[in-house]
């Protein structure tokens, strides 16, 4: 008889929440009267398969009968749910895990069963936004030491699938970011690649910025590949560049990210764990991290960048890869796109080695690719740079991005929308300040990374002599109503350039 009054009937309402499972159900339906239920209660959803936590929705219209039940996109395929299925409501068990939260709320020390257990019901779907909310919090502002980082690490790695290449040396790279246009990676991955190593990186996509590389590379070819897909381009290519969300590394990486991501918080030991747990899940061996420094980056002082290079390389080395941390020049954004199809376009010249390809977007790229030959032991000391110069502009590299797009399913050029507006000096002087932060924001305004074309195509650089209507940037929108939306905050910002 208990069974019965429990139950309802799924009815599917194709409602999408991101990770978030949600459970819908009327305000005078009887299970939700019976037992007391209050709109967000977290309650447990079964079938004869499994069940789910999720938090509940109440409705007070006619969009669910009475004895019916709907959920979110999110619980329903974590669930397994067929049409008219019969599902079970209860209570929900306290979860242990939210006691090591509160702990770390108040600055208590975790060990590694607490991240462990924690990470666990993360992955279960057991937390609500709500909850990952308080963790991230609670683990923000330096508040995680390098041993909590290091276990952090560890229980994010052990949470997903973890790939084996069965190769002694398998390289990746990684940029800490704060510094718009900075898309490396591909360049990198193609140089590392046309030399022999084994490259395949795994990319998340944006979390505070207008593009990740997964974002950008998007607009190229297909990013979305299943973990046995991965396999199959690197054992043909040699390399990859795909986003992790679907390969199940460190899967409760990709869920703290969409939550950082509307915090707008990117605390130092959740991004040493994020990078560092997806490097290792990835089976790499060996890494190059690039920690831009300035004003307006992410990281804004030299004592700041040493720091976190000492926790990179002491959490590096208790998870087991050779870490090598480069400290590079974070004052203004890279190259001249700001945004996915804009920084494809950046990222195309370059390997293309055209003529007005921005010239300090390849010098990155070919000094952190350069690092990595030699990090890996295959480059002597000295001659890495050198080496991936000429693997650059023998056209070897773009050869392999092509061969490894096509691989990973097609090479598509990037297009832009007909929707910009010109930007000119108001003043003549000598441009002295990008302000990072600002310029990304106008970017992220204008719809990147969702809009794909959005963003903003830079036509200055620090130090410049600029004369008065002189084009400093262009701003890109695919429609209308969002190009006046970043124009408002453009108005409103005089401060995005300084010229003096």
């Amino acid at each position: 008889m208990e069974e019965k009054s429990s139950t309802l009937k799924y009815k599917h309402l194709g409602i999408y929440t991101q990770n978030e499972h949600v459970v819908y159900m009327r305000e005078d339906c009887h299970v939700c009267v019976s037992e007391g239920f209050e709109a967000l209660t977290r309650i447990r959803v079964s079938n004869f398969n499994t069940s789910i936590v999720a938090s509940l929705n109440v409705i007070t219209s006619d969009v669910l009968l009475a004895g019916e039940i709907g959920l979110s996109e999110a619980a329903a395929k974590k669930l397994k749910v067929s049409g008219n299925e019969t599902l079970r409501v209860s209570h929900l068990e306290p979860i242990d895990s939210l006691s090591h939260v509160r702990a770390k709320i108040y600055n208590q020390k975790l060990a590694y069963t607490a991240f462990e257990e924690i990470i666990t019901d993360i992955v279960e779907g057991d937390y609500s936004n709500i909850h990952l909310s308080a963790f991230i919090t609670a683990c923000a502002g330096n508040r995680l030491d390098v041993n909590e980082i290091s276990n952090l690490t560890q229980a994010m790695i052990a949470s997903g699938k973890q790939l084996d290449w069965n190769k002694k040396i398998v390289v990746d790279k990684h940029c800490i970011g704060g510094l718009p246009g900075n898309r490396t990676t591909p360049i990198v991955v193609a140089i590392v690649a046309a030399y022999g190593l084994t490259m395949p990186k795994t990319s998340s996509r944006a979390i505070t910025s207008p593009a990740g590389t997964a974002d950008t590379m998007e607009v190229l070819t297909n990013v979305t590949l299943s973990l046995e897909e991965i396999k199959a381009v690197v054992e043909k290519e040699g390399g990859c560049f795909v986003w992790g969300g679907t390969a199940q590394l460190s899967p409760a990486d990709d869920m703290l990210i969409k939550i950082e991501k509307a915090l707008d918080i990117d605390s130092e030991g959740q991004l040493i764990a994020s990078v560092l747990s997806k490097k290792a899940a990835a089976g790499s061996t060996h890494v190059v991290i690039d920690i831009p420094v300035g004003e307006t980056a992410k990281v804004r002082t030299n004592d700041a960048a040493m720091k976190l290079k000492e926790h990179l390389e002491v959490v590096g080395k208790a998870v087991g890869l050779t870490t090598r941390v480069v400290i590079t020049d974070g004052t203004q954004p890279v190259g001249r796109g700001i945004g996915p199809a804009l920084e494809a376009m950046d990222i195309l010249s370059v390997l293309k080695n055209e003529v007005d390809a921005p010239k300090d977007l390849r010098e990155r790229a070919v000094l952190l690719a350069g690092e990595l030959l030699e990090l890996s032991g295959e480059i002597e000391s000295g001659k890495g740079k050198q080496t991936a110069r000429g693997l650059l502009e023998s056209g070897k590299a773009y050869n392999k991005f092509l061969a490894i797009c096509k691989a990973q399913g097609n090479f598509k050029q990037p297009l832009l929308k007909p929707y910009k507006f010109e930007i000119k000096a108001k003043k003549t002087g000598v441009l002295r300040r990008i302000d990072n932060r600002k310029i990304a924001k106008l970017a992220k305004l204008s719809g990147a990374p969702q809009s794909k074309s959005a963003g903003i195509l830079l036509n200055v650089h620090l130090n410049d002599e600029i004369e008065k209507g002189q084009l400093l940037y262009t701003l890109f929108a695919e429609s209308q109503g969002e190009l006046n939306y970043a124009l408002e905050y453009y108005e409103n910002h005089d401060d995005i350039i300084t010229i003096e």
